[in-house]
C-alpha cells in the first residue's frame, strides 16, 4: 500500500513575511534600546509581529518596548540565542551599526544560520508599498522630520513614522494607518542608501562621521547616492542657502524628479523674508512660494535654524496635500522633541537646556538660537565631544564654534564605537579655541559641582552632545534643588 507523500511547503521569506504582516514572524533586534532601532522595533510590535531584542543595559526605550509586548534581555551573550529552543528562534536578527563582528549574539545567530541585517538591508521590506519622506542631511533632519509628522497628526492624518527622538505626544513611531511613511534617513553607516523616496528632503551636506567617510568627498558621493535612490517621478527639496546641498542640485538637476528649494535666498522657491526672534523665544518670518505671499510663519522654537526646517517640513507637507495655510497654523504649536533646545528645568533662578548638538555647525547654531532668545544672560555651553575621529578631524572648526557662549566646559570625549588612540584630548580643543573663558573638566559630577558652585540666577547652562553629557545638566539642577 502506498502513502500519500506529505507537501512540502518552503517558508516564506521573512520579507514577504513582513510586508504580509505575519504574526508568526519573530524578529530579534539586537541593540533593540537605541535610537536608531528602538524606533523601527515600535514600528514592528504595532504591525503585529512578534519583537525581542537585547541591550547592554536597560533605559526608557526597552521598558516601553518591554509594555507593549517585546520579550527584552539587558544582556548581550550567546546563549540568548543558543539556548533557544528551535521552534523559539528568530526568523531574522536586525542589528544596528554599533554591533560589531564579534559580537556574541551575532556570532551566535551566524552560528544558527539565522539572516543577520542591518537597518538599511531591512528597511526597504518594512516599507515596501509605502509613499515614503526621507529627510536628509548633515543637521537638522530630527527636528525637521518632527515638523513633518507634527503637521501631518494636527490635520488628522495617521502616517507610520520614525523619528530619532521622542516628540510630545507621539512619541518616536508609528506604524500608521495611511501609505505616508515619514523617516529620517541616517547617514551614518550608509544606513540611507537603503531607502527608495517618493520625496526626498536634504537639508544640508557637510563632512561628518569621519570613522564612516574619511574626507568630505566621500560623504558627498554617498549624498549623490542617494539622490540618485530617488523615484523619478518624485521630488527632491533642498536647501538653496547651503553650500553642499547646492552642489547636489547642480549635480542631478536634470535627472527626473521635480526639485524644490527652500530658505532666506532671494532665489528659493519657498523662502523665509525678515526673519527674527519673538519675544517669547521663538522666531518668525513672512513666508514666499515661487514670489507670492504665502501667510506667517510663527514658531515657538528658537533660531534661524528652525526656520530652515519649518519651510523644508512646509514643502513636505504639501507634497502630501496640506494646504499651506494649515501647515502654518500647525506648526505654530510645534513644541520640539527631545534633546533639541530642550528646556530641563530652573532651579534658583539658574534655567538649563540640553541639545543633541555634537557638530560645530550644530553647536554654532544652538548657541545663536540660545542668544537670540537670552540677549542679555550669561550663557553657559557644557560640551561633551562626541567621538574622537570627529573632534580630531574637525577640531579647528570645534574650537571657533563657542562665540555665542559666556563661560564654556569641554568634558571628556564621549568614545562611543571607537577607542583612544591619543591623538586627541579635550584639552587640545581648548588649546586650539580662541575663548577667554574655555575650560576642561574631567568627570560628569565634577563638572556639575563647577557648574553648582560658579552659576548665579538668570544663568542659562546648555549642555551639548551626543553621548551622556546631558546628566551634566541634570545633576546641577538637582544639586540647586537641593536633592543631592
Amino acid at each position: 500500500m502506498m502513502t500519500e507523500r506529505m507537501q512540502v511547503i518552503a517558508p516564506a521569506a521573512w520579507q514577504t513575511r513582513l510586508l504580509d504582516r505575519d504574526p508568526q514572524l519573530h524578529i530579534y533586534v539586537c541593540g533593540i534600546g537605541g535610537s536608531g532601532l528602538s524606533p523601527i522595533a515600535t514600528v514592528l510590535l504595532q504591525m503585529g509581529v512578534r519583537v525581542s531584542g537585547s541591550d547592554r543595559q536597560a533605559n526608557a526605550n526597552t521598558a516601553r518596548l518591554a509594555a507593549a509586548g517585546a520579550s527584552v534581555v539587558t544582556t548581550q551573550t550567546a546563549a540568548n540565542l543558543l539556548e533557544l529552543p528551535a521552534s523559539e528562534r528568530p526568523d531574522v536578527v536586525l542589528i544596528s551599526s554599533a554591533i560589531a563582528p564579534d559580537n556574541p549574539e551575532r556570532q551566535a545567530a551566524e552560528a544558527l544560520g539565522l539572516p543577520v541585517v542591518k537597518r538599511s538591508d531591512f528597511l526597504p521590506a518594512l516599507l515596501a508599498g509605502r509613499r515614503l519622506i526621507a529627510v536628509a542631511g548633515t543637521h537638522g533632519k530630527t527636528t525637521t522630520t518632527s515638523m513633518i509628522v507634527h503637521i501631518l497628526k494636527q490635520v488628522g492624518r495617521a502616517p507610520g513614522y520614525i523619528v530619532g527622538a521622542d516628540l510630545p505626544v507621539y512619541g518616536s513611531a508609528a506604524a500608521g494607518d495611511e501609505p505616508y511613511f515619514v523617516i529620517e534617513a541616517d547617514e551614518y553607516d550608509h544606513m540611507f542608501l537603503g531607502l527608495s523616496p517618493n520625496l526626498a528632503v536634504i537639508t544640508n551636506v557637510e563632512w561628518d562621521h569621519p570613522d564612516c567617510f574619511p574626507t568630505p568627498a566621500s560623504i558627498r558621493k554617498a549624498f549623490m547616492q542617494f539622490v540618485d535612490r530617488v523615484e523619478r517621478r518624485g521630488v527632491i527639496v533642498t536647501c538653496r542657502d547651503d553650500a553642499g546641498a547646492e552642489h547636489l542640485r547642480h549635480y542631478a538637476y536634470t535627472r527626473g524628479p521635480e526639485w524644490i528649494t527652500y530658505g532666506m535666498d532671494a532665489a528659493a522657491d519657498l523662502r523665509a523674508v525678515d526673519p527674527a526672534p519673538t519675544p517669547d523665544g521663538g522666531y518668525r518670518a513672512q513666508v514666499t512660494q515661487w514670489g507670492m505671499p504665502a501667510g506667517d510663519l510663527l514658531l515657538q522654537v528658537p533660531g534661524q535654524h528652525n526656520v530652515r526646517n519649518a519651510l523644508a517640513a512646509l514643502a513636505a507637507a504639501s507634497w502630501c496635500d496640506v494646504p499651506v495655510d494649515a501647515c502654518l497654523d500647525a506648526l505654530q504649536g510645534f513644541q520640539g522633541s527631545a534633546r533639541r533646545f530642550e528646556r530641563k528645568g530652573e532651579a534658583g533662578g539658574v534655567t538649563v537646556f540640553d541639545d543633541y548638538a555634537h557638530h560645530p555647525t550644530e553647536v554654532r547654531a544652538t548657541l545663536a538660537a540660545a542668544r537670540d532668545r537670552f540677549p542679555n544672560a550669561r550663557i553657559w555651553a557644557v560640551f561633551q565631544p562626541h567621538t574622537f575621529s570627529r573632534t580630531r578631524n574637525l577640531l579647528a572648526e570645534m574650537a571657533a564654534s563657542f562665540d555665542d557662549a559666556d563661560q564654556v566646559i569641554v568634558t571628556d570625549i564621549y568614545a562611543a564605537r571607537e577607542q583612544d588612540d591619543g591623538s586627541v584630548s579635550p584639552a587640545a580643543l581648548v588649546a586650539a579655541a580662541n575663548h577667554s573663558a574655555m575650560r576642561h573638566i574631567s568627570g560628569l559630577d565634577a563638572a556639575a559641582a563647577y557648574l553648582a558652585e560658579h552659576v548665579q540666577p538668570g544663568d542659562v547652562v546648555i549642555t551639548l552632545g551626543a553621548g551622556d553629557g546631558n546628566r551634566i545638566g541634570e545633576l546641577l539642577l538637582a544639586q540647586r534643588q537641593g536633592q543631592v
